[in-house]
């Protein structure tokens, strides 16, 4: 699915994705947020985008957030989730961290 139809069109990530094309969408709506996942090297990785007004967001947490994930799945039929053993890599509200953080890991 994309973010666009699980969490409207007005959604706002606070960056540019076609800037990420290593970034492949995942959300779904029984999320509480949109979520992109990424591969470096042989280990995956997911970026939670929360909404942009705090207020919106069900948890007390930054706006963005990049856990480590496994993919379940195979190569051809990736299923890529966070588990119980998710560990947070990297949290900010700030949109400019996040960019400095993605431009120096998956570009």
């Amino acid at each position: 699915m994309s973010y666009k139809t699980e969490f409207g069109l007005d959604f706002n990530l606070g960056f540019d994705l076609s800037e990420y094309p290593l970034l492949i969408d995942k959300s779904w709506h029984n999320d509480v947020c949109p979520s992109f996942y990424f591969r470096v090297g042989g280990e995956y990785f997911v970026l939670w985008v929360d909404f942009e007004d705090p207020y919106r967001r069900e948890y007390d947490i930054a706006r963005y957030a990049v856990v480590s994930a496994e993919n379940l799945g195979c190569d051809e039929s990736p299923d890529i989730v966070c588990g119980e053993n998710g560990i947070d890599m990297f949290r900010t509200d700030d949109a400019h961290s996040l960019a400095a953080y993605l431009n120096s890991h998956i570009h």
